[in-house]
């Protein structure tokens, strides 16, 4: 079958030619323009700067199969990719592991200080008083949201021999049991955690899910880490948490204002989010704070992480080619 691939990165082509035979391979979005370039394809794949409209699709006659390299697939007209009977396949998770690490990453600079030993050292100054860091082995963690990246971490924790609770909508006994951990509610977790983390995505239910009136509720001088969505947390609320020693450090990747991210793997391709992010944090309180550490929005960013894309990606081409597909990767 005939393959046409848009919206690609260089380090990306290359891994396609690698692992398809002959693909056709455009760097620019796909659009009503340059649709006609693609007549001949079969299949497609692309990111989500390409918006496969009624327009485009009529460009496409031959088209059977279109794949997005992302979680989100709002940029494609499903109504009338099931009216031509083109099926429609997107990336429902690359990087659970990847957020995992990045998390207990995030948990390790906390716990020993490691931000403050590292800017110490630039100083050269070599003095270790105030230093003073925490074993993980036997406290616990409080994890929000058990899902794929929720349940890495749960692993991780276990290896540390930390006691784990878990608060999420869904209750497997089984995976508690599998997993040695614990289910409670929501401010149980808060009350009882040592070190707070989120892993849920963010909808208007759950916006500010930690904030003013609940940010009481943890336990003196626990921490919070938040590799999930910005929006999830009050960011007054957290300065709140530190001023009154409520929390004693707080990791994070994302910011209350980042909402106008819909992918991480966007952050790869415009500029101008990286730039928003820079002008929200300059001189922001939060970020001065010697018990804060933050990753500008990379616990995604692995290149593990981003071959998985393009490797899935190919290996549901295949699998079409053959008459199958993956039915968690199916939209319609």
């Amino acid at each position: 079958m005939h393959v046409s691939f848009f919206e690609v990165q260089d380090w990306e082509g290359e891994l396609i030619r690698k692992n398809l035979k002959s693909p056709t391979i455009y760097k620019e979005t796909l659009t009503p323009i340059n649709a006609k370039k693609a007549k001949n394809s079969e299949i497609i794949s692309v990111f989500i700067y390409s918006k496969i409209s009624k327009q485009v699709l009529q460009e496409l006659p031959k088209l059977k199969l279109i794949i997005t390299r992302s979680t989100g697939f709002d940029h494609i007209d499903l109504v009338e990719c099931k009216k031509r009977k083109v099926k429609v396949c997107y990336i429902p998770s690359y990087g659970e592991n990847t957020v995992a690490e990045h998390t207990f990453a995030l948990i390790l600079a906390l716990s020993r200080k490691i931000h403050k030993s590292y800017i110490r050292t630039l100083k050269n100054d070599f003095t270790i008083e105030g230093l003073e860091g925490f074993d993980l082995k036997g406290k616990t963690l409080g994890v929000v949201g058990a899902g794929k990246i929720g349940k890495h971490v749960i692993r991780i924790a276990r290896g540390f021999e930390m006691n784990v609770l878990v608060n999420d909508r869904h209750v497997d006994e089984f995976l508690a049991t599998e997993l040695n951990f614990k289910y409670v509610s929501f401010n149980e977790l808060l009350k009882k955690s040592d070190i707070v983390t989120l892993h849920i995505p963010y909808s208007k239910e759950n916006h500010f899910l930690i904030n003013k009136k609940n940010i009481s509720l943890f336990k003196e001088g626990s921490i919070l880490i938040n590799t999930s969505r910005g929006l999830l947390v009050d960011t007054e609320a957290l300065l709140l948490g530190l001023k009154k020693k409520i929390l004693s450090g707080v990791g994070i990747d994302v910011i209350e204002d980042e909402k106008f991210i819909k992918e991480e793997k966007e952050l790869l391709h415009e500029k101008n989010k990286r730039e928003a992010i820079k002008n929200f944090l300059e001189d922001h309180e939060l970020i001065r704070n010697e018990n804060v550490v933050f990753t500008p929005h990379i616990a995604f960013y692995s290149r593990e992480a981003l071959e998985r894309i393009i490797e899935k990606t190919i290996g549901e081409i295949k699998s079409f080619e053959k008459g199958k597909l993956d039915k968690e990767c199916i939209i319609c």
